[in-house]
């Protein structure tokens, strides 16, 4: 793959941008796709959302948006204090947020109907939690899906994370793991994974794939992927893979 790659950047319409790929690609060439959730396959940031029913949302999309510029390092301690802001929240505070705020965004359900036509897996591999990459990992009929599990007692949220066997927070580190554990499952290459986010903490699991893509993403991911959507729907992937 990197024999058809060369550092050049372009535009190819309004609002798509790639940079190396100067070899035509399908869609089929891929095994496996991955994405993030939060603000890549769905238009909300979930933490910022339930943190709203607690009356802390500026507080907590504070931490948010400096974690996904990258301006905070240690991701897992920004979630942890997001999440330390939460308790007292209740299920139903989340049941809510997903009926009434959260939607797909444009071009999510066309992408992932075009990627499982062409006989890719699909990964949601999220910083978020459960309660959501549970719910749309079966709407759009997702293979896999990884996130954060928040405890609850009588319904309540308590301030903090269930331990998994990864540890307790999905991390940039972790969706990178995700992604090559799924490839290896696959028996798949990373060549053949495409990684799809907006943030910061996706950059390790882009970093790995063999094709990296931004969607309305921060300046620093826009820089480093090799597909930039800044305009229009998921769906634009599909001007670039045929």
């Amino acid at each position: 793959m990197n024999s058809k790659i060369a550092m050049t950047s372009q535009e190819r319409s309004p609002g798509l941008v790639t940079k190396g790929i100067t070899a035509t690609r399908k869609l089929a060439d891929f095994k496996l796709i991955a994405f993030d959730m939060d603000s890549t396959l769905i238009n909300i940031e979930c933490v910022d959302e339930i943190a709203d029913a607690a009356g802390r949302k500026a507080e907590v999309a504070a931490i948010t948006e400096a974690a996904m510029r990258g301006e905070i390092t240690d991701y897992k301690d920004s979630l942890r204090r997001r999440v330390a802001l939460l308790k007292g929240v209740t299920e139903a505070h989340m049941q809510q947020v997903y009926d009434q705020r959260l939607q797909l965004n444009p071009g999510a359900q066309a992408l992932v109907q075009a990627c499982k036509a062409a006989g890719l897996k699909v990964l949601l591999v999220s910083g978020g939690f459960t309660f959501f990459t549970d719910r749309i990992r079966d709407r759009l009929g997702i293979d896999f899906a990884r996130s954060n599990v928040l405890e609850v007692q009588d319904g309540v949220f308590t301030g903090r994370m269930v331990d998994q066997p990864w540890g307790d927070i999905c991390d940039g580190a972790e969706k990178r793991r995700t992604l090559l554990e799924v490839a290896t499952l696959l028996g798949i290459a990373p060549a053949q994974c495409i990684a799809m986010g907006d943030g910061a903490n996706d950059l390790p699991m882009m970093g790995v794939a063999g094709l990296s893509v931004a969607y309305h993403a921060k300046p620093a991911v826009r820089e480093q992927a090799m597909v930039s959507i800044e305009q229009g729907g998921l769906d634009r992937l599909l001007e670039v893979l045929r």
